[in-house]
């Protein structure tokens, strides 16, 4: 085996089974990026690199284009996942996914908004480090929960914009507030009403679905929102929540004073968005994913195939 060979195989076992970006491969081994990509190239050519579509690819195609054009959506990613009953596993695995689309999508220039929760942490948790220019990232709700919290959405804006360079606007209040007289309040001071202002202009959107469970991140502790809370939202027919707006099966807004307590994005700003990306699966969550698509706000959707083939089935 000459040297020329035997660089190559290295180079590629380190981006295909490392996982190494080329950026990396360049300053581990001390050579180019051209050259990484040239011995690459010529790797595949060579046969050392074969690169296949597996027939569950194929399978997922299908899937995701008639999900498309059932519900009408942009796009849909589908992803195989470990256990669907599972959600830290859910989580992580459409996490890696969701890098990878996040990666393909986001360009010079945008406007990133973020929502929060466990699979939008993932995500970030996934993104190569990398430098998109003039890019910004928006907090589309105030803080939930800890504030040290990975999922926190304050968190995930300032960890992303890290990994990417990017410039942030942050949501300077809580999500939820005690009152609506404090909710309006806090609407009116300047800082808060200038991030408000900064969601329309967002080009795309990475948004969390909530479930609504006990083991759901928005109730597990009670210190965001009370199980009665949710119960009671629950008896109102909701099955899930975007962006703490909470709807049922068929879209529709559910109603209640703690939508008059939330301080962020409101339902018809998100849906004036051209691109929102939901990033749920698992089997706790195929009402809420099935209410979310219905009532338009969300038109693309990375979920599992599990959750496709659910969606499909609840399509008949």
């Amino acid at each position: 085996m000459n040297e020329r060979t035997h660089l190559m195989i290295k180079v590629a076992k380190l981006y295909y089974e490392s996982g190494l970006t080329q950026e990396a491969i360049s300053r581990q081994l001390r050579i180019s990026r051209p050259t990484i990509s040239r011995l690459m190239q010529d790797a595949i050519d060579q046969g050392i690199v074969k690169i296949t579509i597996t027939q569950d690819s194929e399978r997922f195609a299908e899937v995701e284009k008639q999900l498309c054009d059932i519900y009408g959506l942009l796009e849909v990613i589908v992803t195989d996942i470990s256990d669907p009953d599972s959600n830290s596993e859910v989580s992580k695995d459409l996490g890696v996914t969701a890098a990878y689309y996040f990666s393909r999508m986001v360009k010079d220039g945008d406007v990133i908004g973020l929502t929060w929760g466990t699979t939008l942490s993932a995500m970030v948790d996934n993104l190569k480090s990398t430098r998109i220019r003039n890019v910004v990232v928006v907090q589309l709700v105030g803080g939930l929960g800890e504030p040290s919290s990975n999922t926190h959405a304050t968190d995930l804006v300032r960890r992303i914009s890290l990994t990417l360079g990017a410039t942030v606007r942050l949501m300077p209040a809580p999500g939820i507030v005690s009152s609506v007289d404090l909710a309006r309040l806090l609407r009116s001071d300047r800082y808060i009403a200038s991030a408000i202002e900064d969601v329309s202009k967002v080009d795309i959107v990475f948004a969390g679905i909530g479930g609504l469970t006990k083991n759901a991140l928005l109730v597990r502790d009670e210190t965001i929102i009370t199980w009665s809370e949710v119960r009671a939202l629950m008896d109102r027919g909701a099955v899930g929540e975007i962006g703490l707006h909470f709807y049922d099966i068929q879209g529709h807004l559910v109603d209640s004073d703690l939508e008059e307590r939330i301080i962020g994005i409101g339902l018809e700003e998100l849906k004036s968005i051209n691109r929102i990306v939901a990033i749920a699966g698992g089997n706790e969550k195929l009402d809420a994913i099935l209410g979310a698509i219905r009532g338009k706000y969300i038109n693309t959707l990375i979920t599992d195939i599990y959750t496709a083939k659910n969606l499909l089935d609840a399509a008949k």
